[in-house]
């Protein structure tokens, strides 16, 4: 018996089969779309002049276009940029309202904790050291990553918040508005033996005087100088809370505004919040919070970062500044708060009320100032008068009840 078998197809009829088989194959892996990239914290190789020595990290969103926000983040002692970028809660925002972060970030050859050096003046200077740096990575950003150069921002945290006010004082030109979290004024120091006075203790200068650093930081600029926040818990003992009411001091007297708060708010995590003049400047100041940066794991709107060292669970730091940059877009809920507008006077206006000149252990007996750790503060307005003592003398002037603040040379 003969065993038949179906006719073999002609050689073209084959090849094309294969053909067709191969080009099913790459089409059915084209119309596989590949996961996206996602973002990540990058480092920058080479961003130009680098006096500082710092090192530069950024990041961008998936798919940000140019035209966004930049905001800069200065990392705290014996931190740096990847543990900021990660539990700050910053990348949230950036993420969910769309701009980018440049995080620079120094080292132990620099300093041996790893702090930013904001008590040298040659890192503290415009166009120098450090300063210089930062700015060069802003330029980088502007020039390479087309964000808005009338939108850039910087934040920090201790010898970082305090490396936001020197951005601040030395490119006012740059920088729109700043935050300052347990930091210190700019030019409070100069030394490695004043930055420790000015960390512990209050250093007895008037808002005027205070004002008066920045401004000379850049002699002959004529435009608007930047907007701030500051931060500062009630129980630090690292940065002393005075440096928060100095810190207030100087950018309220630099904007031109009253060292009287316009209205004062409750908000979470035990937080008073005042504000000076048309929201000039805040203060944020955290009933029993230590030294760190404040941050409030969750899922809410409100809420962001994590906690680690110098991040302590509280209120969500990240969230309040991008809204004071104007980072939302105007598209966010205002957080929770019991508004309570201050009886204060208008902050354009000139001080009125009792004008008292006397030691400042006579002003605490008389009960204009108290004293906390050996140091004087006015009542009300917690500016920083020095040793308490019988030796120094200050002016108080009476702005409200129960409210003083430095007057020196005004009375």
């Amino acid at each position: 018996m003969v065993t038949s078998f179906p006719a073999r197809p002609p050689r073209a009829a084959r090849t094309l089969a294969i053909l067709l088989l191969v080009l099913a194959g790459l089409l059915g892996t084209a119309l596989i779309t590949p996961p996206a990239r996602a973002a990540s914290l990058v480092q920058v190789g080479s961003f130009g002049s680098n006096p500082g020595n710092l090192a530069m990290y950024a990041y961008r969103p998936d798919g940000l276009p140019g035209g966004r926000p930049l905001v800069v983040l200065l990392h705290g002692c014996t931190q740096n940029a990847s543990g900021y970028f990660a539990d700050s809660g910053w990348r949230k925002y950036a993420d969910q309202w769309g701009f980018a972060l440049v995080l620079p970030q120094t080292s132990s050859a620099n300093n041996s904790s790893s702090c930013f050096n904001w008590f040298q003046t040659g890192d503290t200077t415009r166009g120098q050291g450090e300063a210089a740096s930062i700015r060069a990575m802003v330029a980088y950003a502007v020039a390479n990553y087309g964000t808005d150069p009338s939108r850039v921002y910087v934040s920090g945290l201790s010898a970082g918040g305090a490396m936001s006010a020197v951005m601040l004082a030395t490119y006012p030109d740059v920088f729109a508005a700043g935050s300052i979290a347990a930091g210190l004024a700019y030019r409070c120091a100069s030394s490695l033996t004043e930055a420790s006075g000015c960390q512990y203790g209050p250093t007895s200068r008037t808002p005027q005087q205070w004002g008066d650093l920045v401004r000379n930081a850049y002699p002959g600029y004529a435009g608007p100088y930047p907007r701030v926040a500051v931060w500062q818990g009630q129980s630090d003992y690292t940065v002393v809370p005075a440096n928060g009411a100095q810190l207030r001091d100087q950018w309220t007297n630099v904007r031109g505004v009253s060292q009287t708060p316009t209205s004062t708010r409750s908000l979470t995590g035990g937080t008073t919040l005042k504000v000076y003049g048309g929201d000039d400047v805040r203060l944020y100041e955290i009933s029993g919070m230590g030294h760190g940066l404040p941050v409030d794991p969750g899922g809410a709107a409100d809420q962001c970062g994590a906690t680690a060292a110098y991040f302590l669970d509280t209120i969500c730091s990240a969230y309040h500044d991008a809204l004071f940059f104007g980072l939302d877009g105007g598209a966010q809920p205002s957080p929770t708060a019991t508004p309570s507008p201050s009886p204060s006077p208008s902050p354009t206006a000139t001080p009125t009320g009792t004008c008292v000149r006397a030691s400042n252990y006579a002003h605490t007996t008389a009960g204009r100032a108290y004293q906390s750790g050996g140091y004087t503060y006015a009542k009300g307005s917690n500016d920083a008068m020095g040793l308490w003592n019988t030796f120094t003398t200050h002016a108080l002037r009476q702005t409200g009840p129960d409210y003083w603040v430095l007057a020196d040379g005004q009375c």
